[in-house]
């Protein structure tokens, strides 16, 4: 597992360390490497209001830090999409039992932010979508690569690209997300929320996500934002 639980932070001393020193050493190397790929053909059509998407791609904190710097993205949250109510807990979800999958819901303004751009973010820079049921150290069905759709469109539309990509070998193995229709998104503990910028020392963080971040601001300079969209502001606001 790439982070410990609470109650044996004092056990894994040691291998935080090593992993601290290891991240220092190659700031600029991330889990997965992002990959410059052309936007979608097919888009989501002109919509009013806030809209939703959901997708998962290893472990939630690198992805939502992601959303959380983008332009026209007004919450993201982490949390689990794909099992009951029931199992819907970091530890039980854990297990990679419980058919859910660690995933950020991405609330949006369709005037600012496409549904395609953020498909476009989300195959780039979040996470590398031709590891099945992992992403870089994480292991399990829990850390697959998904796309949970809120509408027929967003199926299409995420399908379609996936198809698109794959035709255009933008990958040296082929895409393994899933496209599936949202059944249920149940937050994270409140502990997982803004994890990213609450900790940036963290080895894994430091090591693994920051490293996406910086892509972020690299290869989608105009959809970038230096202050994040934090859950805890949204909060505050409400």
């Amino acid at each position: 597992m790439r982070r410990p639980a609470l109650a044996s932070l004092l056990a894994a001393t040691t291998a935080l360390s090593l992993a601290f020193a290891l991240a220092f050493a190659a700031p600029s190397r991330a889990a997965e490497d992002a990959v410059v790929i052309p936007a979608p053909a097919m888009d989501a059509a002109p919509a009013s209001g806030i809209q939703t998407a959901v997708i998962a791609g290893g472990c939630f904190w690198g992805v939502q830090g992601v959303f959380q710097h983008t332009a026209g993205v007004v919450n993201a949250v982490s949390g689990y999409a794909g099992g009951t109510k029931a199992t819907a807990d970091y530890q039980t979800v854990s297990s990679g039992r419980t058919g859910h999958a660690e995933a950020v819901e991405i609330k949006y303004d369709p005037k600012k932010i496409s549904y395609g751009k953020i498909l476009q973010i989300y195959f780039s820079v979040a996470h590398d979508p031709t590891q099945l049921n992992r992403q870089g150290p994480d292991v399990g069905t829990q850390y697959r690569s998904a796309v949970f759709t809120t509408s027929d469109e967003q199926k299409k539309v995420a399908e379609a690209y996936i198809a698109q990509l794959n035709g255009a070998k933008v990958f040296s193995k082929p895409i393994v997300t899933k496209v599936g229709a949202l059944e249920a998104f149940y937050p994270a503990e409140a502990y997982h929320q803004d994890y990213l910028t609450l900790h940036p020392n963290q080895p894994y963080i430091a090591y693994n996500d920051l490293p996406k971040v910086e892509n972020l601001k690299k290869l989608f300079a105009d959809n970038y934002i230096e202050k994040p969209t934090l859950v805890s502001a949204s909060k505050a606001t409400n």
